[in-house]
């Protein structure tokens, strides 16, 4: 069975735009390691991966929201409705084996913090993390420094710069 891997990102990003074709390549590579993306279903970099990851043959879910009104993109192959932000928030961290964090706004800060928080309390095992982008390698580097200030583990969040660097760990680490 195929693991899950659940993506958060903008949903700002267009086609042709580096964060677009980045998200695409990702999406296409975790398909072609047999592996089924997750994402909040929506436009930007969620429309990419799920377009990349459906069209390597892979499964690509995503988790909307039914009081937006909006529909998800047109590349999923599955879509799960939810009635609130948290709702969707808690499924797309059900639904991860592993979480991979692109470039993106405060939305994604959000989804960053809770998997990191979920896993650093011990509310949801203890799953790969990986941040993708300078601007979560920074923070990142920031947060690792207070959670060994605060006597935590630092070993949670990876920051990694290559879709090749991100397919290749998930790979070793969800045998």
């Amino acid at each position: 069975m195929r693991k899950t891997i659940t993506v958060f990102g903008s949903s700002r990003p267009t086609e042709g735009e580096e964060e677009y074709k980045t998200a695409y390549e990702l999406g296409f590579k975790l398909a072609g390691n047999n592996f089924n993306v997750c994402t909040g279903g929506y436009l930007g970099t969620m429309e990419a991966v799920s377009k990349g990851a459906a069209e390597a043959g892979g499964e690509a879910t995503g988790v909307t929201i039914k009081s937006w009104g909006k529909a998800g993109n047109r590349f999923l192959t599955h879509e799960i409705e939810c009635n609130s932000l948290c709702e969707r928030l808690n499924k797309l961290i059900e639904l991860g084996d592993a979480y991979i964090v692109l470039q993106g706004g405060t939305g994604t800060l959000l989804e960053l913090a809770a998997v990191w928080e979920f896993s650093n309390r011990g509310m949801i095992d203890h799953k790969p993390v990986v941040c993708h982008s300078l601007m979560w390698k920074e923070i990142v580097r920031v947060i690792n420094k207070q959670m060994e200030y605060e006597g935590r583990s630092t070993n949670l969040v990876k920051s990694l710069e290559t879709v090749e660097e991100i397919v290749n760990y998930l790979k070793t680490s969800l045998k």
